[in-house]
């Protein structure tokens, strides 16, 4: 046994690591309390930076300590004068240093750094960039470098296009940089924007007081950098299909156009004197100053959502005067104006009339190809073709199927219903974990189709039977819808959405799963509710078709809530208007 080395048992071992552990915490303990005990008496001097720093260089994400260090270094900035302050704060920068090597991700550091960055008196934004681009050689998934890259290159006044050249380089380097796409994103609109419309005359009162309205700043870019554009994603996707990150980028590309903020339509009942309003997005009637005008005289009249849970929502209605418009053989003209965007929507009420609207179609609009840019069909048909022979390379990419299906939907939806149905199926074999995901987009694809074949036969009749359908939407779209039906699909429930159906009367949906009927809410005209075979277990998930007062016939065969005992004098109880019952 001469000559060897004494080796230390692993029990030995572990009772040192213990020891010192239990020595270390000590002394970070007794330190973390001394720092506290001096923040409590507001104490603000150099032993009080040195005992944060202390602790941090360890520790970065103590936010609380980065609070004290704030404040002891503004109490400096009140002793000091501005050559000295300049010197704690390039030695703040050098700690800030040493806590992003210990984690290059901490909040706490970087919202510091950027803090300390902005106080300086004479900032280097050159070394604060240079730091950055050293962090993102090492990570150039950092999104805290790259916040904090943003905030320099906004403080220090960069060029846009030597910004964009930065993101070249990057995704030069690694087609997979996200950051680098998104990035890009916020920077092309900025360089290259495309020329902004004039703005439409008709959306303007003929002799309104109200100032013009001011131009909505376009996120569009011109179609020659575009083209430009379109070069550099496929080179990405063409190198690597299965990455995102240019995938996405092409998705933004692609989806660029926005909706005009308006009044998409105005709704007037002469029988349940009444109003109602959808706009083109979700709004708060009650605070965006609407204004309803009739005959020439402004209405003082509440506005109410369609359903109790929407604050905002994209249909509003409201109830006139009694007597206002009752009277069949008088003639009206109603106008609402929305004053927070300076627009407003006529809608005249005729002789012997009971009702009237003035809307803005889905098919004029295109308004489901705007998810995707209304360029020239040629440019999209390009793309299409460019897709295709990816497809043929990779026929299970699901990248490439998803914007095969967005680009057929850009360039005709109906024309390319049968080959988007076919590649969703696909779509749901080669990515099963989205599968539900993937049900609920050919839903939302399927439901505007319908909506589009309704809009072309004039029709106020919604027949999507039969369609795998798993979810509802655009159904704010459907508010002069008077027949629904639903039937022999998976919809598990009437969301609060259903709601916006306003001139609904018969609402068809037999062979479905639907458990609740939330959505059929206070709809004035609704007669008719079949749901035959469905999933409706208590008399409280019928509760919301209390609020339809003209409801006569409802078909419950089918449903678990029939066996529940004494369930037709229940259901008289509960709905006393239903003539009609089918149990």
């Amino acid at each position: 046994m001469h000559g060897r080395v004494k080796l230390k048992s692993t029990a030995q071992q572990e009772e040192e690591k213990k020891k010192e552990r239990e020595k270390k915490l000590k002394i970070y303990v007794a330190t973390r309390d001394a720092c506290f005990s001096k923040r409590k008496e507001s104490i603000c001097d150099d032993e009080a930076l040195q005992l944060t720093q202390q602790l941090l260089s360890s520790n970065p994400d103590f936010a609380t300590l980065w609070n004290y260090r704030r404040e002891i270094l503004m109490h400096l900035e009140t002793v000091k004068d501005e050559d000295e302050i300049q010197k704690v704060y390039i030695s703040e920068l050098s700690f800030l240093e040493s806590c992003l090597k210990v984690n290059p991700k901490s909040y706490g550091s970087w919202h510091h750094r950027g803090w300390v960055s902005a106080r300086l008196p004479r900032p280097d934004w050159a070394r604060e960039l240079s730091l950055c681009d050293r962090c993102l050689s090492l990570d150039d998934r950092n999104f805290h470098c790259w916040d904090y890259r943003r905030m320099v290159v906004k403080m220090s006044g960069v060029p846009v296009d030597q910004e964009l050249a930065f993101t070249d380089r990057l995704i030069g380097s690694n087609f997979s940089n996200y950051s680098s796409w998104h990035y890009r994103s916020t920077l092309l609109p900025l360089l290259h924007p495309e020329s902004p419309e004039p703005p439409s005359p008709c959306r303007e009162p003929p002799h309104s007081s109200l100032p013009p309205s001011p131009q909505t700043h376009s996120h569009r870019v011109c179609e020659e950098q575009l083209l430009k554009e379109y070069e550099l994603v496929q080179n990405a996707f063409f190198t690597d299909p299965n990455d995102q990150s240019a995938w996405f980028y092409y998705r933004w590309l692609l989806g660029r156009a926005e909706r005009e903020e308006m009044i998409s339509c105005v709704y007037v009942s002469r029988e349940e004197e009444r109003v109602a309003v959808a706009f083109s997005r979700p709004v708060n009637a009650q605070s965006v100053g609407l204004l309803l005008v009739l005959d020439g005289q402004p209405q003082r009249v509440e506005w109410t959502s369609v359903h109790p849970r929407f604050k905002h929502s994209p249909v509003w209605i409201c109830a006139l005067p009694p007597g206002t418009i009752s009277d069949i053989t008088n003639e009206h003209n109603l106008t609402v104006h929305w004053t927070e965007k300076h627009t407003h929507r006529d809608c005249a009420l005729y002789t012997g009339r009971s009702e009237s609207w003035c809307r803005d179609s889905a098919t004029d609009q295109e308004l489901f190809r705007s998810e995707l840019s209304v360029e020239k069909t040629s440019v999209l048909q390009s793309e299409l073709q460019s897709c295709n022979q990816l497809q043929e390379l990779e026929p299970l990419n699901k990248w490439c199927l998803l914007t095969i299906i967005l680009l057929m939907r850009a360039l005709d939806p109906l024309g390319y219903e049968k080959e988007t149905l076919a590649h969703f199926q696909t779509l749901k074999e080669v990515d099963s974990m989205r599968c539900a995901y993937y049900s609920d987009l050919c839903s939302k694809f399927m439901i505007e189709n319908t909506i589009l074949k309704m809009e072309y036969a004039e029709v106020r009749v919604f027949s999507i039977s039969d369609k795998n359908l798993t979810t509802l939407c655009h159904l704010d779209q459907l508010l002069l819808v008077t027949h629904i039906n639903l039937s022999s699909n998976q919809l598990q429930r009437l969301p609060p959405q259903f709601a916006m159906l306003q001139c609904l009367e018969v609402l068809e949906a037999d062979n479905n799963s639907i458990e609740s009927l939330e959505g059929v809410y206070h709809l004035p005209k609704l007669e008719e509710v079949l749901l035959k075979n469905n999933k409706i277990s208590t008399l409280a998930d019928l509760q919301p078709l209390a609020s339809c007062p003209r409801l006569k016939r409802l078909d419950l065969r089918g449903n678990p809530v029939t066996q529940t005992a004494n369930i037709e004098s229940e259901l008289a109880e509960l709905l006393p208007s239903v003539t009609d019952l089918l149990l």
